[in-house]
C-alpha cells in the first residue's frame, strides 16, 4: 500500500483543521483552537488503488511560518486553503505557493487550491472565478469545499492522491528550475 505525505497550508482560521478532521473522522469541529501542527493518517481508496494518507495540518499563524520550509521539503502534495468569506486569506495563499516552489525547486508540484466555507455563500468575499483564475495560472485543480456540510471534502483528498500519483514520474519531466537560473534577476533599463 502506497503512502502519501500531504501538507495542508493556509492562513489562520480558514478551516484547515476542520477540513482535515472532517475527512479523517467524519465530524465537524465547531470551535476554533489554533493549531501548531497536527498529524493524521487515514487509509483511502482512490480509483481502486488503496493508499495511506499522512496529513500534516499546519499552523496558519505567522509565528510558525519558519517551520513551513521543513513541512514543504517533506511533503509530496499540497492543499492550499483560503476562506471564501475572507479576501485577505486569498491574498495570503500566493506567497505560500511561491514558498513551495522555492523549497521544492519545481514550478509544478502536486497542489490543489481550495476555497473553503462554501456553506457561507451569503458572506462570500472571494468570487469562484477568482479562485479558478488563480488555479489556472498555477496549472492546478480548484475546489470549493465546506467542512461543515462535508461538501467536496472526500473528493479533495482523493484528488490530491491523483495529483501525487501523476507527479511520480522522472524528475527531468517536471520543469525543474535549473541551478544556474536560481537567484538570478534581470535588470531592466527603462528610460
Amino acid at each position: 500500500m502506497k503512502e502519501y505525505k500531504v501538507v495542508v497550508l493556509g492562513s489562520g482560521g480558514v478551516g484547515k483543521s476542520a477540513l482535515t478532521v472532517q475527512f479523517v473522522t467524519g465530524t465537524f469541529i465547531e470551535k476554533y483552537d489554533p493549531t501548531i501542527e497536527d498529524f493524521y493518517r487515514k487509509e483511502i481508496e482512490v480509483d481502486s488503488s488503496p493508499s495511506v494518507l499522512e496529513i500534516l495540518d499546519t499552523a496558519g499563524t505567522e509565528q510558525f511560518a519558519s517551520m513551513r520550509d521543513l513541512y514543504i521539503k517533506n511533503g509530496q502534495g499540497f492543499i492550499l486553503v483560503y476562506s471564501l468569506v475572507n479576501q485577505q486569506s486569498f491574498q495570503d495563499i500566493r506567497p505560500m505557493r511561491d514558498q513551495i516552489v522555492r523549497v521544492k525547486r519545481f514550478e509544478k508540484v502536486p497542489l490543489i487550491l481550495v476555497g473553503n466555507k462554501v456553506d457561507l455563500e451569503s458572506e462570500r468575499e472571494v468570487a469562484g472565478a477568482d479562485g479558478r483564475a488563480l488555479a489556472q495560472e498555477w496549472g492546478c485543480p480548484f475546489i470549493e469545499t465546506s467542512a461543515k456540510s462535508k461538501t467536496m471534502v472526500d473528493e479533495l483528498f482523493a484528488e490530491i492522491v491523483r495529483q501525487i500519483q501523476r507527479d511520480e514520474r522522472p524528475m527531468s519531466k517536471r520543469g525543474q528550475i535549473p541551478d544556474k537560473e536560481k537567484g538570478k534577476c534581470n535588470i531592466l533599463n527603462i528610460n
